[in-house]
């Protein structure tokens, strides 16, 4: 059979563009069982990448207070320091208005205080006694705990921040206290530090309210109220708790660390700090005080 050798002419005719491919609708990630739904429009979606780009409520209180705790020690440095009859005229209207301050952690004895104290790291008070409740039904002495052992302290805790940690620590010091004082909370300082998930505050918060000691601890709200204030500036709690115990007058020391986290949790808060209705508002030395709110 001939082959045929001869090409047909190039086509010089001028060509039309190629149509673009209609652009595709982003689908939402389908759940088992159903068919992936189109995503709505560009609005809609860019609502829900900024939901799950919003850090959860929790993280967002945290990051406010660091932030407000940031602004109080720096504005601290430069704050005139309080006179001492400055000092006793705010502690003693803290006093009339509130004559024994109570701690918002339920619990029956130091043990279960010890505890209680150790569980609310990065916690609210609220969430570790519903946490605590049923953890002390189950668990109220070392001995039990130890028993109860790890897996089952964090049944019961885990809807606390960092609870695998946390159970590990309440285990092991309830350990040492059977093991070493007899399943007795020490009355000592350097000796609860030295238990696992016990810093210098929480054995402050121990000694003072167990043992009636007028021990100062600075947890994140006393921190900022004591800089914001400039009752006593600190870069740190420790330094803050030394200028306090350097300054408040005896008589107040049992009670004066209450009286001042409770003050930063619901007058003095780090976003927005209720000036118009602090006690000491006229002592204080913060310069951005917060007016009343419009009727």
């Amino acid at each position: 059979m001939a082959r045929d050798d001869k090409k047909s002419p190039p086509d010089t005719s001028p060509r039309k563009p190629a149509p673009k491919p209609a652009p595709k609708r982003a689908t939402a990630p389908a759940e088992p069982g159903r068919k992936a739904k189109p995503a709505g429009n560009k609005a809609a979606a860019g609502k829900t990448a900024a939901r799950e780009a919003t850090p959860a409520a929790p993280e967002m209180v945290k990051r406010r207070r660091a932030v407000a705790n940031a602004a109080a020690a720096l504005a601290g440095r430069d704050i005139a320091p309080w006179t001492p009859a400055e000092v006793a005229e705010a502690f003693s209207r803290f006093e009339a208005a509130d004559p024994e301050p109570k701690g918002e952690l339920d619990y029956v004895d130091p043990f279960t205080l010890l505890v209680a104290v150790v569980l609310s790291a990065q916690a609210t008070d609220v969430g570790v006694n519903k946490a605590a409740r049923t953890l002390f039904a189950a668990a109220p002495t070392p001995e039990a705990m130890v028993a109860l052992g790890e897996e089952g302290v964090a049944g019961h805790i885990r809807t606390l921040g960092l609870y695998r940690g946390k159970a590990r620590n309440v285990v092991e010091l309830s350990r040492r206290l059977v093991a070493e004082f007899g399943g007795a909370v020490p009355a000592d300082r350097a000796i609860l530090e030295t238990l696992p998930g016990v810093g210098r505050k929480t054995a402050n918060v121990v000694l003072n309210i167990a043992f009636g000691l007028p021990t100062i601890a600075v947890d994140t709200h006393l921190f900022r109220v004591a800089n914001r204030t400039g009752l006593s500036a600190g870069k740190n709690p420790l330094e803050v708790e030394l200028g306090l115990e350097r300054m408040i007058p005896n008589r107040f020391k049992l009670h004066a660390h209450h009286w001042l986290i409770l003050h930063g949790r619901y007058v003095c808060k780090a976003r927005a700090p209720e000036c118009w209705r602090c006690l000491i508002a006229d002592l204080c030395r913060w310069p951005s005080k917060t007016a009343a709110p419009a009727a």
